[in-house]
C-alpha cells in the first residue's frame, strides 16, 4: 500500500504536534545547607528557601522550609526535589524555638543569621540576588556561615 506525499505530511505534522504538546518534565535537585559559626547549641537553625525576590526574608513567604538541629556550631537544613529555576536561602538560630526572628534597634537582628552565597550584612539585609543561585538535576550544596 502506497502513502501519498500530502499523507505522510499530515502523519509528520501529527507526530510533532504530539511531541510538543508532551510534557516536559521539569529537572530537580537537592538543595542542601550546610550552617556554620552557631554560637550555642540552643534551639535550632531555620532555613527558608526563597524562589523570588517579592517576599525575600519575610517569614511565610518562603516556598520551602526546613529545621535543622545544631550540634558543635553547626546544623545542616535539606529540601528535597527542588525544581530547576533561581532561588536563595536565609536562615536564623531560632535560639529559643520561636518562628519568626527577633528584631532590635535599628532592624539589626537579636539572632544569627545567614544566606546563601555569605554575602556582607553589614550595611543592612541582601538583595535576592546577592543571595541567589541556580537548581538544575543535580545537587546543590551551601555552605552559609552566620552572623550576630
Amino acid at each position: 500500500m502506497s502513502v501519498s506525499a500530502g499523507t505522510r505530511l499530515r502523519i509528520a505534522g501529527l507526530a510533532t504536534a504530539l511531541l510538543l504538546a508532551a510534557p516536559v518534565a521539569a529537572q530537580a535537585g537537592p538543595v542542601n545547607v550546610s550552617v556554620s559559626g552557631i554560637r550555642n547549641s540552643d534551639g535550632v537553625i531555620r532555613c527558608g528557601l526563597f524562589n523570588s525576590p517579592v517576599g525575600f526574608r519575610e517569614p511565610g513567604k518562603e516556598m520551602m522550609e526546613a529545621v535543622g538541629q545544631v550540634s558543635g556550631g553547626r546544623a545542616g537544613c535539606a529540601f528535597k526535589s527542588v525544581a530547576a529555576g533561581t532561588y536563595a536561602v536565609a536562615v536564623f538560630h531560632a535560639e529559643r524555638g520561636e518562628r519568626k526572628m527577633d528584631i532590635g534597634p535599628f532592624g539589626k537582628p537579636k539572632q544569627g543569621v545567614g544566606f546563601s552565597n555569605n554575602p556582607s550584612i553589614t550595611f543592612g539585609p541582601p538583595s535576592f540576588g546577592a543571595a541567589s543561585f541556580k537548581v538544575g538535576n543535580n545537587p546543590v550544596n551551601l555552605s552559609i556561615s552566620l552572623t550576630y
